[in-house]
């Protein structure tokens, strides 16, 4: 299988994303430490999962830590005295997370990086259709997600949740990381090459037809298409959720538990294919087009909120090598979930309307696990779906 994945690139790439098999090398070599020590259940084809610590501090507001080291910030002995912590909480027996509050949790894993590797973060899936906003926060840095090459330090994790309170445990999962060695991103050129060869983009119909050269559109990544019309083989007419307002608290380890009617709105389809989203709230709606990512890829959402509007598109946005392709290429396509919340003034948005852009990176090698096959995907056949909290 490995060799038939590495002729689709063109020669094996000494710039990219570090695929599973040396990820497990940087835990191996102390580049990645934690205690207690790193599970395989959090390597991803592409990326690891991070866990929470064992605390958790509410804070004020958030902050970046470019001037002093995050731990001088916390290590305080009054909290009523800082001008940051307001308290301490413990989340090895669980802990809620109230809705619009602060909160920064030390992560249990450790980063001894080489000078030629750096990372970057992202809300895993299922923390992104929760609406709860998370970012990496790491020492003596001016940005968030974004950590340095070399950097030898500890990791802290920024919580907000915006729609729903939410219960966690140390030992979760709410964020990830994914290791770049170099300039990994595929030029337009490259993209069109490639999906003339491998097919990237397909339309959401019941043929599944590839998208033609004219509507496959290409500027620093691929622009992509919401979808209000939803699906014509259902009767249900559903193109979106709206999170309600008063919702009980959501326990992180629980999955298949909730009613989705308790905490979500349906939307249904309008008659003009429109919808007119409200500042503030928050919606989860599907692309128009399907995605695939080959085995010797990676992509990612990027914000596109300049271009369109005053909204955000997308929590999450990383998806692994396998992401509805299969482990032979047999998959034509998964759906993109989008988690939208509108600033500031109404925005209306119509069907087939271009509302997000998908980068896409090479690997360094074809990853030794894939999405969708025995690692436990949640999302590898989705169409618009919900957080696996709730029940289907």
């Amino acid at each position: 299988m490995r060799g038939r994945y590495r002729r689709a690139v063109s020669k094996t790439p000494t710039q990219g994303i570090l695929p599973y098999q040396d990820i497990k090398q940087l835990i191996v070599t102390g580049a990645l430490t934690a205690s207690p020590a790193i599970e395989d259940r959090q390597i991803q084809p592409a990326s690891l999962d991070l866990r929470l610590g064992r605390k958790a501090y509410r804070l004020i507001s958030s902050f970046l830590p470019e001037l002093s080291p995050i731990s001088s910030r916390l290590d305080v002995l009054d909290f009523y005295q800082s001008d940051l912590v307001m308290y301490e909480m413990d989340l090895t027996e669980g802990a809620i997370l109230e809705k619009g509050h602060v909160y920064l949790v030390p992560l249990l894993e450790h980063l001894k990086l080489p000078k030629n590797l750096r990372a970057r973060a992202n809300p895993k899936s299922t923390t992104g259709r929760l609406d709860v906003f998370t970012r990496v926060v790491t020492d003596l840095n001016a940005g968030f997600d974004e950590i340095r090459s070399g950097y030898h330090g500890p990791l802290f994790l920024e919580v907000v949740p915006r729609s729903f309170a939410v219960k966690v445990r140390t030992g979760q999962s709410l964020n990830q990381i994914r290791f770049v060695r170099g300039e990994a991103t595929v030029s337009d050129a490259s993209l069109k090459t490639l999906h003339s060869k491998s097919p990237l983009l397909y339309h959401n119909s019941p043929t599944r037809k590839v998208l033609g050269q004219r509507e496959f559109r290409a500027e620093r990544g691929l622009f992509l298409r919401i979808d209000l019309k939803g699906d014509d083989r259902t009767d249900s007419g559903i193109i979106g959720y709206r999170a309600k307002k008063n919702s009980h608290v959501i326990d992180l380890a629980k999955v298949g538990h909730y009613s989705a009617a308790d905490f979500w709105e349906p939307l249904h389809r309008h008659r003009h294919d429109s919808l007119l989203l409200e500042p503030e709230e928050f919606y989860i709606l599907a692309s128009k087009e399907r995605i695939r990512v080959p085995a010797g890829y990676a992509a990612e959402m990027v914000a596109y909120e300049a271009a369109c509007g005053e909204l955000r598109t997308h929590y999450a946005g990383f998806f692994d090598p396998g992401f509805g392709y299969g482990a032979k290429g047999e998959i034509k396509g998964t759906q993109v979930v989008l988690e939208v919340r509108p600033h500031d003034v109404p925005f209306l948005i119509h069907d087939g309307q271009t509302f997000f852009k998908v980068v896409y990176d090479r690997m360094l090698d074809v990853p030794s696990q894939l999405y969708g096959t025995t690692l436990g995907s949640s999302y590898q056949g989705q169409a618009l779906t919900l957080s696996k909290h709730f029940k289907v």
